[in-house]
């Protein structure tokens, strides 16, 4: 089977789902908007990068990526896909129903169908024109199966971006931390959605709060506030317990996890929350908001614990109890990582995916 793949090779969920269709045997074909951080796709056994400009592309809008339509038609003619497979519903799914290739296939991820048709008559337009197109559409949660539902008609498959639950389990490994010191974990981009302003302010009231033990915050990614948030490490006088890695490879991530005591994700909405379970799949709690896809995984604070967006108070009290808890840190951990492998074993989520290409392909 050959698969053409309409996804952001800068990401690590593209990374992941690549390398996990190739492991399985599939010729997989990359085509890109933006260039990756690193090339991971080299020398990889069953992958073709097809098409990734020299520099992030510098697109306005959504009809900007017209213009990519003819790069497309000339990369399905070359690679020859059995399917093509867009993932996100907005930019990718556009250029992909404008190919007119069939069969088709369209992953939401997130914004593309919680924020995007919500700006405008016209993005919603936009939307409903791609799903159209589509001969299958993929939601990674059922939070956005709900988002989808005014727009399409058309079954939608469930499918999460799981977790290799082998690469992700705990695990002894090289930390930048001494073991008496309890680590706070972020992992998204630093941009004012996530709220790391927010994490900042929690740590440095826990520090003030308990000034007799060893704290540390581990800040991964990179983003426009780079520089405001550790501006404001400064202003509370944290920044010498306030680690900024900037972005790392995803194959350091489960080392990184496994540095840590509890990972937060506060953002102010999640479509699923990717790290959440690779954090609890290593058996960390997590400290999350109310909110999207993140409270689907935590159900009702069982396998970690859910706060309101915005609240420094709610989010230091949470992590608080699993600093002062060692019973109850080492309790939720291994429930969490129970219910990762249960329902997010990424080996499960490839076969849904490679049994909705099968059964495109008897039609």
């Amino acid at each position: 089977m050959r698969v053409l793949l309409l996804s952001d090779t800068y990401s690590e969920h593209t990374e992941k789902w690549a390398l996990g269709l190739a492991s399985n045997g599939i010729e997989v074909g990359l085509f890109s908007f933006n260039k990756a951080s690193y090339p991971w796709y080299l020398n990889k056994k069953n992958i073709s990068l097809l098409f990734e400009p020299k520099e992030k592309l510098d697109i306005s809008g959504k009809l900007s990526y017209l213009r990519f339509v003819g790069s497309l038609k000339i990369a399905i003619a070359q690679f020859k896909p059995d399917i093509l497979h867009a993932h996100y519903a907005t930019s990718y799914g556009l250029i992909g129903a404008l190919s007119r290739f069939h069969p088709y296939v369209i992953s939401a991820w997130g914004t593309d169908v919680m924020k995007f048709p919500q700006k405008n008559f016209i993005n919603k337009t936009i939307l409903k024109y791609n799903l159209r197109k589509a001969d299958a559409i993929c939601a990674t949660s059922n939070t956005i199966k709900d988002f989808l539902k005014p727009v399409t008609d058309k079954p939608i498959h469930v499918i999460p971006f799981g977790v290799d639950v082998n690469e992700f389990s705990k695990k002894e490994v090289k930390s930048l931390f001494d073991q008496n010191t309890f680590v706070i974990g972020s992992i998204k981009p630093l941009e004012k959605l996530y709220n790391t302003d927010v994490l900042i302010k929690a740590f440095a009231s826990l520090k003030k709060k308990h000034s007799d033990k060893s704290l540390k915050l581990v800040i991964i990614g990179e983003g426009s506030q780079m520089e405001e948030l550790k501006k404001l490490s400064s202003k509370l006088n944290v920044q010498s317990d306030v680690t900024f890695t900037g972005r790392i490879k995803f194959s350091e991530v489960s080392n990184y996890f496994n540095m840590l005591d509890v990972l937060a994700n506060i953002s102010d909405y999640e479509s699923f929350g990717v790290s959440v379970i690779e954090a609890m799949a290593c058996e960390k709690p997590v400290v999350a908001t109310n909110t999207g896809g993140l409270k689907e995984i935590i159900e009702n604070s069982n396998f970690g614990s859910l706060v309101e967006v915005g609240s420094v108070e709610q989010t230091a009290s949470e992590i608080e109890k699993y600093l002062l808890d060692e019973t109850l840190k080492q309790k939720i951990g291994k429930a969490a990582r129970v219910k990762v492998v249960q329902k997010y074993n990424w080996e499960d989520n490839i076969l849904q995916m490679v049994n909705v290409y099968n059964q495109l392909l008897k039609k």
